[in-house]
């Protein structure tokens, strides 16, 4: 799957989020997203990678950060822990309950979350959010742990470049510096298709991650 497709499919869910809440369906969204939990046993995190709208977002915040030499490579120390990132769930989670028992209204959670990814990639890579901060990405890492299904690398071909590495937007891939070959951490994985695309010698393969 190319670029260019990739980017139809994000939009193309991008628009389906903004639809719903513009007529008030947020639940509808939230229960995809269930959905989409199931299917990270199978498929890994396909939802962070081509539905998830805040990542959609995220792809021009790290374009304008980059023009205007904002971001930076450190990840801030009391977020290292990745603790907060299931903290934001559990606050996530409560305002949404509290606001619909008692003022009666549908916090529109995933809009706020959108702009909190926006601004941090401003400042931070895109990892920073994906792994330490946002509540989605720590049930989707849960579920998408051991997959049916995802990226890896065949060791025999790969020559240990680094584009890989320097590629991936959730800091999923390392390259030994013993071994100089690739590995993919499957649930921090997206299965986009960034690594694949830069690797030279064709060595990312999404298959049975059993084989």
């Amino acid at each position: 799957m190319n670029k260019t497709w990739i980017t139809v499919i994000r939009i193309a869910f991008f628009g389906i989020f903004l639809f719903l809440m513009l007529i008030g369906k947020p639940f509808i969204w939230l229960a995809l997203y269930g959905l989409s939990l199931i299917l990270a046993l199978f498929f890994g995190r396909i939802y962070c990678g081509f539905m998830c709208p805040i990542n959609t977002v995220m792809g021009p915040a790290e374009f304008l950060s980059k023009k205007m030499s904002i971001q930076t490579d450190k990840t801030p120390k009391w977020l290292s822990s990745g603790v907060f990132a299931w903290i934001f769930l559990a606050l996530s989670i409560a305002l949404m309950l509290i606001f619909k028992k008692a003022l009666k209204i549908d916090l529109p959670i995933i809009p706020i979350w959108i702009a909190v990814g926006f601004l941090v990639t401003l400042r931070y890579k895109p990892h920073v959010f994906h792994n330490l901060i946002c509540p989605f990405g720590t049930l989707q890492g849960i579920f998408g742990r051991k997959p049916l299904f995802s990226k890896k690398v065949d060791k025999e071909t790969c020559i240990g470049c680094r584009l890989c590495e320097k590629a991936c937007p959730s800091d999923a891939i390392k390259v030994s510096s013993e071994t100089k070959k690739a590995t993919i951490t499957p649930n921090i994985c997206h299965q986009c298709t960034n690594c694949k695309d830069v690797c030279p010698k064709g060595s990312i393969l999404y298959n049975n991650a059993k084989q």
